[in-house]
């Protein structure tokens, strides 16, 4: 039959296309499953208007044609889809017609493709006219002012794009460019949807057409991805970036997203599509997986295991019928195919704890898998260390499940049979180590062998296997006792070997730990084997040791007198004078590795020093002269070693001391950190003895580790030093609130920028310390003008590199730490036994600072803006809320801010204030509070006298003296053996300058002139407290007149130029008649004059006599020390004369300054 003609499509009135193709727009919106039919309904009117065309004749007598159908349907079509350009996200209706449009340019290219011929090379088509027109229309959106219509066209251009077809370069380029610059909107929908629409332009660029310097696509996607601040937008970048070898390292870097939904799509929708891990390298599925599994959300550890079982399901489907390992299972392949899983991880290497956190990861996602497995008798003597690793990790996993059938029915070997497989398994590693050897003599003097490589990896491999068996058989029942001594003669054996790897080393004595009946006898036994390394001669044998520890004393076995006496009746080592070069060096290294097994056994010890009379031996012969000598490893091995022992013996621990301090200072970098280690385990394992006997010492202690923290250099013992203080603090050691300060200043300071492991430990240790009570946040309170003071003068002083946080915001810092909301709460505990509110004491503090007229008005907008972040509790105490009032109330007329807009700030606390405690106000009796001294403070702070008995204000009533003195000014001075005169609110301010700057100085820069003059000030206030019967009167304030200029020195307290009592209360001060002996008055006078801080006039009694000031005790600063910690006293307990040689040997060979590497 002949084919039929196709028909042409009927023309249509174009009068009715609105209308038809409004039904369409209607129908869209209400479904998707309309879609495809209205597709094909539309398809044909666009047919059918296509056909209406006109011929247009032009001046130069062409005639062309005129497209009148398409342009109505166009027009009319954009009519429709310009109703939901200013639609917000969310109405369903508005994406249907969205996916509409989407699926209707989609359906035009395919018929294009279906009804193209292959010679027609016409580009100018209905349909490329159609989505020209489009997306034109749609680029113009891309600069509009409403957010919503940018949305909707960035929205209808993301559809559009996959199904455009080609399209000029004119268009291309503009759609390229609108992209781009839609990637910096302010909106983030906006910049999803442009990130989103760009991912599929990657593919059509060509990088030979690119100009020099001009960035591609893809590398804009992936800054997208690495920098945006919106996790939205990250996300839809990372869903569309494709995954290349150029683009994996960017992909995986989301891995530690802070977004926890972005860090959960890498492992579900995008790692997924690489199929096969190996098409990852191994250090990109440690990171994966290593990040994955130790992700701090559920989800994200969830999504990576199942990733892993994915990758475990396609290793498995490649292991089957693999016969290369050697042994046949019962268990339809699946442990030949955890080996096989195993060797994508370097499981020799750094990646053996990777390898079983991921076993551990299949075995909990897929419990079926530990059900199936059996150990034949093959496994054992053709072990890997895939395969040790494997059997060492069900073995745990079983035992930490309670799943002891599990056990008995993988069949596993008993423990005689076991000790065997380790024995075979360290012969195989003597046998390689025996190559390495004879390798090296054949070689001669060179350093390489031949083979090198390959030796050395084939003995890493006998390493890991040998150390998986040690680690598995702590985990076996030692009841049978045949067994038990296999184990213990073939872990002594590996012990007593002079080239036993150093990493073996733990294991062994943890197996002799667990398989021994006392820590006596393990301490004896390692002393033996440590004798019998150093000496030439053989000691008594102690194979049979363990046929005879089940005695009547457990404390005082066989093998306790056995190792005994082989560890005292020892010979010395021979002189090193008479040993050769080669003899000198072959004792080193036993020395090092006796160091180690001494180091192994005393991290695992619990008992104490005096309960162990053999390590006397060991610490005398071995540990102390190591500490003695000048090559650095071996001396770093010592001073660990004589530290663990000092965790056990108090009394060598407070001998001792002064010999770690003194090394903190001028030891290197690796064993400074070694050093800083062992003083703060032994200040936190004796806090009492160092921070609780003696207030000075601790001061003193506390001084040098501060001033040791900010001075020091390298990274690594900055950051042991800083979590050594962190824990001292969080235990109520250390109290002193200027380590808070200088911890604080730290975390921010720009020279930390680089040391991230210090900065992740106070980023811990301040939410963890100010939550934990009520008093660490006022702690934290109290160090708020001093911290930020601080932290603006480091601003100040920045270099052009260097970039730091705002004062402000670090203010903010400190204001969410002491927020009492977010106090832990402990159930029957009182909460704050104080009843003082951290926030509103900050408030209080921050509105003193308010009133200096010295501080910029940076400083005072800052603090305006922190005053509306504090939270005030309804039930705030009386007197806190009549110091707000009054602090709130007087400074407009006595410190105005002169800024508008920082007034406004402070009027909006201002009247929070007010309204919030309108009640308690109209109920306080300012009189009532007349008596406080923190109401006086806050008096004294305002410029304003405090009110009369009957509740007015008034103005301080002048002495009859100052009267005198108004009258007759050239009147001599009164003697001040009869009457102090009140100082003036002037030399009150200077002296509270001076206190305040002296306070702030570090510790290491105090005189020690000031440290005097402190104490004895103290001195005086306790005689002061002596004497009930002084007569007192207070001396007048003049009234300070409006606009009045408050010195203050920033970062202090204000109100503090009285003395201070010990308990640290302000005392106001007193005008006294005293009557005492014109020397003391002469000398104190002296005193002052020397001093270069203002000082009060000593305060006498008349009814009783008082001390001295010369003879009062003084107290020392916590920020007043500059001596070492060599000069604090400790009283050592008593020890013997061979002891106090010994450490008087090692003092003295440790302060020579020469230090030789080994």
């Amino acid at each position: 039959m002949p084919k039929a003609k196709a028909q042409e499509p009927e023309t249509i009135d174009l009068e009715a296309l609105p209308e038809a193709i409004a039904t369409i727009f209607d129908q869209v919106q209400t479904s998707l499953a309309n879609h495809k039919k209205n597709c094909v309904a539309l398809y044909k009117l666009h047919l059918r208007a296509a056909t209406v065309r006109d011929q247009v004749k032009k001046k130069n007598g062409t005639v062309s044609t005129k497209f009148t159908g398409e342009r109505a349907f166009v027009e009319t079509f954009l009519d429709m889809v310009n109703r939901i350009l200013d639609m917000k996200k969310g109405p369903p209706a508005t994406d249907r017609i969205v996916k509409f449009v989407g699926s209707y340019v989609q359906y035009l290219n395919e018929k294009v493709q279906q009804e193209e011929k292959p010679d027609e090379e016409d580009t100018d088509t209905t349909t490329s006219r159609f989505v020209a027109r489009i997306l034109g229309w749609l680029l113009q959106g891309f600069q509009a002012k409403n957010k919503n219509v940018r949305f909707r066209c960035l929205h209808l251009v993301s559809e559009l794009i996959s199904h455009i077809g080609e399209v000029d370069e004119d268009t291309y380029s503009m759609l390229r460019e609108g992209l781009i610059e839609r990637l910096n909107d302010k909106e983030t929908l906006i910049r999803a949807h442009a990130a989103a629409a760009l991912s599929k332009l990657v593919g059509s660029e060509d990088p030979d057409e690119m100009e020099e310097g001009e960035q591609s696509v893809l590398d804009i996607l992936l800054e997208v991805l690495a920098t945006d601040p919106a996790a939205e937008v990250r996300r839809a970048s990372l869903l569309n970036v494709p995954l290349t070898p150029a683009t994996i390292d960017t992909i995986l870097r989301r891995t530690r997203d802070v977004d926890t939904t972005t860090r959960k799509i890498v492992y579900t929708a995008v790692l997924p599509k690489l199929g096969h891990p190996r098409h990852l390298s191994l250090v990109q599925r440690e990171q994966v997986v290593k990040d994955g599994l130790g992700d701090r959300e559920p989800g994200v550890r969830v999504a990576a295991g199942k990733l892993l079982t994915k990758w475990f399901d396609v290793i498995l489907s490649e292991a089957d019928g693999d016969n290369s390992l050697g042994w046949e299972g019962d268990d339809s392949g699946i442990m030949k195919g955890l080996i096989h899983f195993l060797s994508l991880f370097d499981v020799i290497g750094s990646g053996e704890a990777i390898a079983v956190d991921t076993l551990i990861s299949i075995f909990v996602t897929r419990p079926d898998i530990p059900e199936v497995f059996v150990f034949p008798e093959q496994y054992w003597p053709e072990l890997t260390p895939e395969s040790a690793v494997l059997a060492r990790v069900f073995v745990e996993h079983c035992i930490k499940n309670n799943n002891e059938a599990r056990l008995e029915a993988a069949a596993l070997p008993v423990v005689t049979a076991f000790a065997f497989h380790t024995q075979e398994a360290y012969n195989r590693l003597l046998n390689v180590l025996q190559k390495i050897e004879a390798a090296k003599i054949a070689a001669g003097s060179g350093d390489e062998y031949e083979g090198e490589d390959a030796l050395e990896e084939e003995l890493a491999k006998k390493e890991v296997t040998l150390g998986e068996l040690l680690r598995m058989a702590l985990k076996f029942d030692y009841m049978d006792e045949i067994g038990r001594r296999k184990v213990f003669t073939v872990v002594k054996e590996m012990l007593a070997h002079p080239q036993l790897p150093p990493s073996l080393i733990e294991r062994c004595v943890d197996v002799l730990k667990e398989i021994m009946p006392s820590e006596r006898d393990l301490i004896r036994v390692v002393v033996e084997i440590i004798v019998e390394l150093r000496e030439t001669d053989e000691v008594e044998d102690v194979d049979n040791i363990l046929g005879n520890l089940d005695e009547d004393d457990p404390d005082r076995s066989v093998a306790t007198e056995a190792l005994s006496h082989a560890g005292r009746g020892a010979k010395k080592p021979r002189d090193r004078d008479v040993m050769s070069v080669e003899e000198r060096r072959e004792a080193d290294i036993t020395d090092i590795r006796c160091l180690m097994l001494c180091t192994a056994v005393l991290e695992r010890v619990n008992g104490s020093f005096e309960d162990n009379s053999t390590l006397e031996g060991v610490l005398a012969d071995l540990i102390v002269p190591s500490v003695k000598r000048k090559e650095l490893a071996m001396r770093e091995k010592a001073l660990v070693s004589l530290g663990l022992c000092c965790l056990i013996a108090k009394n060598m621990a407070l001998r001792s001391f002064q010999l770690f301090m003194g090394q903190i200072e001028n030891a290197p970098d690796e064993l400074k950190v070694q050093v800083l280690k062992v003083v703060l385990d032994l200040l936190i394992m004796y806090d009492q003895e160092f921070f609780k006997k003696s207030e000075a010492i601790a001061q003193q202690i506390t001084a040098f580790l501060i001033q040791t923290l900010q001075s020091e250099e390298s990274q690594a013992a900055q950051a042991i030093l800083c979590t050594g203080i962190c824990k001292l603090v969080l235990a109520g050691i250390i109290t002193d609130a200027n380590v808070l300060a200088a911890l604080a200043l730290l975390y921010i300071s720009p020279s930390t920028v680089e040391n991230q492991e210090l900065r992740q430990c106070l980023s811990y240790f301040f939410p963890v310390y100010s939550y934990a009570s009520a008093s660490n946040q006022r702690r934290i309170q109290s160090i708020y003008l001093l911290a930020y003071d601080q932290a603006k003068t480091l601003q100040d002083d920045l270099e052009e590199d260097q970039e730091m946080i705002a004062p402000y915001d670090f203010g903010l810092m400190l204001v969410d730490w002491t927020d009492p909301s977010k106090a832990v709460q402990i159930a029957g505990a009182e909460h704050n036994a104080s009843g003082l509110n951290a926030h509103a004491e900050l408030a209080i503090q921050i509105l003193d600072a308010l009133y200096d007229e010295d501080r910029p008005d940076s400083d005072r907008k800052a603090f305006c803006q922190t005053l509306n972040q504090l939270h005030l509790p309804a039930d705030l105490d009386v007197k806190s809320i009549h110091k707000l009032d009054l602090l709130t109330s007087h400074l407009a007329e006595q410190s105005p801010l002169n800024n508008s807009a920082t007034e406004k700030i402070f009027a909006r606390f201002k009247t929070r204030v007010k309204q919030q405690f309108d009640s308690q106000l109209k109920d306080v009796d300012p009189v009532a509070y007349v008596s406080d001294e923190d109401v006086l403070k806050i008096y004294e702070c305002i410029a304003v006298d405090p009110p009369k008995g009957d509740g007015t204000k008034h103005s301080r009533k002048k002495s009859p003296e100052a009267e005198d003195r108004e009258e007759d000014p050239e009147e001599p001075e009164k003697d001040t053996e009869t009457q102090t005169e009140p100082p003036s609110r002037t030399s009150r301010r200077a002296s509270m300058r001076s206190r305040a700057s002296t306070a702030s100085e570090p510790a290491s820069t105090r005189s020690q002139s000031t440290i005097q003059e402190e104490a004895e000030g103290e001195s005086v206030h306790e005689e002061e407290e002596e004497q009930p019967d002084v007569e007192v009167e207070r001396p007048s304030t003049p009234k300070m007149k409006k606009g009045t200029k408050r010195v203050h020195t920033p970062g202090t307290a204000r109100g503090d130029g009285r003395k201070r009592s010990r308990r640290g209360t302000v005392t106001e001060t007193r005008k006294v008649k005293v009557e005492g002996d014109d020397d003391a008055d002469e000398d104190a006078e002296d005193d002052r004059a020397q001093s270069p801080t203002p000082k009060k006039k000593p305060v006498r009694a008349t009814k009783a006599p008082t001390k001295s000031r010369d003879k009062a005790p003084a107290r020392t600063s916590s920020r007043t020390t500059t001596k070492r910690m060599t000069n604090s006293k400790i009283k050592p307990a008593p020890m013997s004369d061979d002891e106090k040689e010994n450490l008087s040997e090692a003092e003295n060979a440790l302060s020579e300054p020469e230090s030789v590497d080994l």
